[in-house]
């Protein structure tokens, strides 16, 4: 039960990862202010330092990882795109990078609690990621 939980929210943190990189690739184009853009590529690199932690470990279990669901992909691209065609200043893209980061903390504890089986170094990974999402929330209030 514990390597398969393990697996679970490791499988489930890479694709919150992937999906937090996705859309922060998505916005960086069309932010204005030079330090929001330096915030969202420090937040990118940090994201992705963290996956490559999660790949170590997926790797030890002969597992490919997870690709986000491509429902909430499209679904993100197409709120994304609508909102930002609207009004593509910086509030915009904070706006929606506020959403996409309170939405992953929802669903990393959502699966901390479902996959409490889970090593501790899984959880510890799962809990930087939502501490990385969470920071960048709070970093987001300045240009909303």
């Amino acid at each position: 039960m514990i390597e398969q939980d393990t697996v679970k929210l490791l499988r489930e943190c890479d694709a919150g990862i992937k999906m937090g990189v996705y859309s922060i690739e998505e916005v960086l184009g069309d932010v204005n202010n030079g330090n929001f853009k330096q915030m969202l590529e420090k937040a990118k690199s940090d994201h992705q330092q963290l996956q490559d932690e999660i790949q170590i470990l997926l790797d030890k279990y002969h597992d490919d990882g997870k690709d986000p669901n491509p429902m909430a992909k499209g679904m993100s691209w197409f709120k994304t795109n609508i909102k930002i065609s609207a009004d593509s200043s910086d509030n915009t893209i904070a706006d929606l990078i506020t959403d996409g980061c309170n939405m992953g903390v929802k669903t990393l504890h959502k699966y901390l609690n479902k996959y409490k089986a889970a090593d501790e170094k899984s959880k510890d990974i799962a809990k930087k990621l939502i501490n990385i999402e969470e920071e960048l929330t709070v970093d987001m209030r300045s240009y909303l």
